[in-house]
């Protein structure tokens, strides 16, 4: 697919994202005007940002018919193969993440993530390397379980056992 043909389907594409979500207020009963005393009626912002996309969308559309940007001019490829390899990586890698979270938790599943990426892909030096995988689940850490006191997925019970003593060694040293 060329850069022209990608800004023609992505103007088509917004011009109709845009057509559904006013026709998804209006055919909701939503209040698309002021309401006196109130203020503005529930369906006032969607539906006039999406007359505004959809304008911003025509827009696009006639100077891509017109060939007035150098994008709609432009027959190169829109994603070179490097890109396209880079991007297939990274998409398996989050769903390797996404997988492993129900398995091992979400902490090692990033630790894991971040070794392949930061190392692998990224080709970084080991020491910078381990540096991030160790630092970000820490800090993930803390600012959930810790400050939030939000818990975040450990996976089975071996993994959630690793930070049941984790938990114990950090109520012992804050409390």
């Amino acid at each position: 697919m060329s850069v022209r043909m990608a800004e023609l389907m992505m103007g088509v594409c917004t011009l109709l994202i845009s057509l559904g979500l006013m026709w998804s207020v209006t055919s909701n009963d939503l209040t698309v005007g002021w309401i006196e005393g109130r203020g503005p009626g529930a369906g006032m912002w969607p539906f006039w940002l999406s007359v505004g996309m959809a304008l911003a969308s025509i827009w696009t559309l006639v100077r891509w018919m017109r060939g007035i940007t150098a994008e709609s001019r432009n027959n190169d490829p829109y994603i070179d193969p490097e890109t396209v390899f880079i991007v297939g990586i990274t998409v398996a890698a989050i769903f390797f993440l996404l997988v492993l979270t129900s398995v091992i938790g979400l902490y090692f599943s990033m630790m894991l993530f971040l070794l392949f990426y930061i190392k692998f892909i990224g080709k970084h030096k080991w020491p910078v390397t381990m540096t991030v995988v160790i630092a970000m689940p820490v800090a993930i850490y803390m600012l959930f379980e810790v400050a939030l006191n939000k818990y975040l997925p450990r996976g089975w019970p071996f993994f959630e056992n690793i930070f049941l003593h984790i938990d114990d060694f950090r109520y012992a040293i804050f409390s």
